[in-house]
């Protein structure tokens, strides 16, 4: 056995029992041996230091006095650190268990030993009497019993002396060679600290006491709202066919972190999270730090912009870099016409990471979508290739979102910031539309021009199935007159989406559209289309975004007396080559 000089006598009036060291101040014990600490003073005791050292309480999990009650855990503060002495190390949770079983002792100070003697026990299984105890049974029909003087005494592997629990009681009956041990995992949700000490897969003592700096103390600021509830963001880690909830219920944030990174085999769940926890954060400095952690030099170490045609580029558009879209779905929560689901997610390559996913009323949703479209960009690589991309509701797609003011502190419009663009929320949930609009990219990669196809004010009594059948065969852009707002004018728009129209454009403002008949000649509606086809002559459809970004950042910086043509421009343009099926989240965080 190793050196066990942390190993301490706790006195506390006429009590006497045992502990351990495992900072340089710190000795964990029973709290029912320190139960009259209020009134009598507490000494520890070790073996290399002369004397008895005061200490005093300075945690306790909340044990109640009775044999049943849980968090019988107490942490003491010595009044003088014991730099001489080394401090406990910890086993893994799961290496207390084995088949065969694996020797335990125990070191315990009854009475008539005042130097301590050793008991042999093992670990009867590996399941928690009512979430909190391992049952112990004596390793031999003989040798030293669990009497009282071994109560907070560490459980200590046989071959490498490290910690894996602690005595919390004895049998009654001295005829009964058995008792009970804390869990160290189990000690860790009453002192958070000590879930630093203890080995977890994956994550090191640096990671987990930055998350729990992280997540200590903010379980307040979410007591009102279920959505965010301990135990949602549990279920929301650990997905559908996840570890089920334990029976007891989680005491905090903190307690369902260390439940996931102790208890739970998925490593990533607990990451999962932290990012989770994030989302509801309101300090944005947290929000971030969450959202990384647990950040790692590989993590985040700048790559070199990966240069190949872009996707929808034509065969003479040149060698440049693919999207990477930052995707802002808006949909439907199912729980009232004005609640919407707010996912924003950030790509890299085929990686996609969500940065916040919520339910919020409409007044909401916007505040909400560029906080996180901002936050989004620490997800891409410096050299990428950015694209703000809304999937939106077909009755929200002429939403002004390229005129979204960019920040509180930046007036500037969001389209002048950055290539944006809107998608179709109901096409881009249909498995037959996105397929079509696969192949109509395939052609136009080998298309030197894209047909435009226009859509005037007096249109608007055109049959909308004949033009969908239309479309599909001969063209590969759409451009409206007017807006989707008028009804002839949203049937037809309709008819574009399900001929898989790639590229749709039209002024979200001017004329409505609904005239039947007679000229438009000198309508703005034609002068828009005229000047959009000119625009378009040579373009490249996969570049479009890029070109109406310039467009835009022209029309929005004129000082003409009339406003720019292209000032209300709209850009619905969908690639589901930049898009790919996720390889993030592979279910919905919200419900």
């Amino acid at each position: 056995m190793t050196s066990a000089s942390w190993h301490a006598r706790i006195s506390c009036g006429r009590e006497t029992g045992a502990g351990f060291l495992v900072t340089e101040r710190h000795v964990l014990t029973c709290a029912h041996v320190v139960a009259r600490s209020g009134t009598d003073e507490v000494g520890v005791s070790f073996a290399q230091e002369p004397g008895a050292i005061p200490a005093k309480v300075v945690a306790h999990g909340g044990w109640d006095g009775r044999d049943t009650d849980p968090g019988d855990v107490a942490v003491l503060e010595l009044d003088r650190s014991v730099p001489s002495i080394k401090p406990a190390s910890f086993a893994a949770p799961s290496d207390a268990y084995g088949d065969p079983p694996r020797r335990l002792l125990a070191y315990g100070f009854p009475k008539r030993f005042e130097e301590g003697t050793l008991a042999e026990y093992r670990a009867t299984a590996d399941q928690l009497i009512a979430g909190e105890w391992v049952q112990l049974e004596a390793w031999a029909a003989h040798g030293q019993p669990l009497v009282p003087g071994f109560s907070g005494a560490a459980v200590t592997l046989a071959d490498t002396g490290r910690v894996v629990g602690m005595v919390s009681a004895a049998a009654r009956d001295p005829g009964i060679r058995n008792g009970r041990m804390l869990p160290a995992h189990v000690m860790a949700r009453y002192w958070p600290r000590l879930g630093e000490l203890i080995p977890t897969p994956e994550y090191g003592r640096t990671d987990k006491e930055r998350l729990r700096e992280l997540v200590e103390g903010r379980g307040p600021e979410f007591a009102d709202r279920p959505e965010c509830s301990t135990e949602r963001l549990y279920c929301d880690a650990v997905g559908p066919f996840g570890p089920p909830l334990p029976s007891r219920r989680f005491g905090s944030l903190w307690d369902a972190a260390w439940y996931l990174l102790s208890e739970v085999p998925d490593t990533g769940a607990v990451a999962r999270f932290a990012a989770r926890l994030a989302d509801f954060t309101e300090d944005a400095p947290t929000r971030g730090a969450l959202r990384a952690w647990p950040s790692r030099p590989h993590d985040r170490r700048p790559q070199a912009p990966v240069h190949r045609p872009a996707a929808g580029a034509g065969t003479g558009a040149g060698a440049r870099q693919s999207w990477s879209p930052i995707l802002v779905e808006i949909a439907p929560s199912g729980s009232g016409d004005h609640q919407f689901l707010v996912e924003v997610s950030a790509y890299n390559g085929r990686h996609r990471r969500v940065v916040g996913s919520r339910a919020l009323p409409a007044d909401r949703v916007r505040g909400y979508a560029l906080e996180r479209i901002d936050e989004a960009y620490h997800e891409l690589e410096p050299g990428a290739r950015e694209l703000i991309a809304f999937v939106l509701p077909r009755r929200w797609l002429n939403t002004d979102v390229a005129h979204w003011q960019r920040s509180a502190d930046d007036q500037s419009p969001l389209g002048s910031f950055a290539p944006l663009v809107v998608m179709d929320l109901e096409r881009r949930r249909s498995g037959g539309l996105q397929h079509k609009l696969l192949q109509k990219w395939q052609r136009l990669d080998a298309q030197p021009t894209a047909r435009l196809h226009r859509i005037g004010c007096g249109a608007v009594g055109q049959d909308p199935v004949r033009l969908t059948i239309g479309l599909r065969r001969g063209a590969d852009m759409v451009g409206f007159a007017s807006p989707p707002r008028a009804g002839g004018t949203r049937r037809l728009f309709q008819a574009s989406l399900n001929a898989a129209m790639p590229v749709m454009l039209w002024p979200r403002t001017g004329c409505r559209g609904d005239h039947h008949g007679g000229a438009h000649g000198d309508c703005a509606g034609a002068a828009f289309l005229d000047h959009l086809a000119e625009h378009l002559t040579g373009l490249p459809p996969g570049e479009l975004p890029s070109h109406i970004h310039e467009l835009r950042e022209t029309a929005y910086a004129s000082e003409a007396p009339e406003p720019h043509w292209a000032y209300d421009l709209a850009l619905l343009w969908e690639d589901p080559r930049c898009l790919p099926d996720p390889v993030g989240y592979l279910h919905s965080p919200v419900g």
